[in-house]
This record gives structure tokens, sequence and C-alpha cells, in this order.
């Protein structure tokens, strides 16, 4: 179960990080809300999860799935640049997370 709200966590995170952008500066209410609420949720679900799951791998992991999925909203949503070297990047911290994964016990 530690995982699953590991995984929950890191997509909330992505959500506080697209409404934080969508808020320009916390100067909009509704993506202000939002943006509160799937933190505290977020952070809430990374405690649960680190109960079990070793700090240094559910951290890891946590803001891996923030970046990268962070990285896919912006592509697809927020029309930011896609080019070979940011998919590298985005590859290389998905193979971080898959060895993190493996690697806990």
């Amino acid at each position: 179960m530690a995982w699953i709200y590991l995984f929950i966590a890191g997509l909330l995170e992505v959500v506080w990080a697209f409404s934080m952008k969508q808020s320009e500066g916390f100067s909009r209410l509704g993506p202000s809300v939002v943006t509160l609420v799937a933190m505290l949720g977020s952070f809430w679900l990374l405690a649960a999860a680190m109960r079990t799951i070793p700090l240094g791998s559910a951290y890891t992991i946590w803001t891996g799935i923030g970046a990268v999925g962070a990285f896919l909203v912006g592509i697809t949503l927020l029309n930011e640049p896609v080019n070979a070297m940011r998919i590298a990047a985005a590859t290389l911290i998905v193979s971080g997370l898959v060895l993190m994964k493996l690697s806990t016990p």
C-alpha cells in the first residue's frame, strides 16, 4: 500500500506544480486553492509512504514522478519545447526511478 501512496503523492505533486503555474504567482484564487490542497495531499501521502519505504527511496521517487510528470504536462498542455536533450534527461530520470524502486527492499 505504501507504494500506491507514494505514486499518488507523486501525481499530486504534478497537480500542484501545474496549478501553481496557473495561479500566476498565487494571484488567481481557484488555482491557488488547488495548489495548496494538492500540496497537503501530496505531503500527507508521502509521509504515510515513508512509514515503510526508506527516506532516500521515497523522496527520490516522489520528486522524480513530480519532475517527469511536470515535464510531460509542460509539453502536452503548455506547449513547452520538446527536443532530444530534454527527452534524454527525462529518460534518465525514469531510469533512475526504476533502479531506485528495484533496489529498495
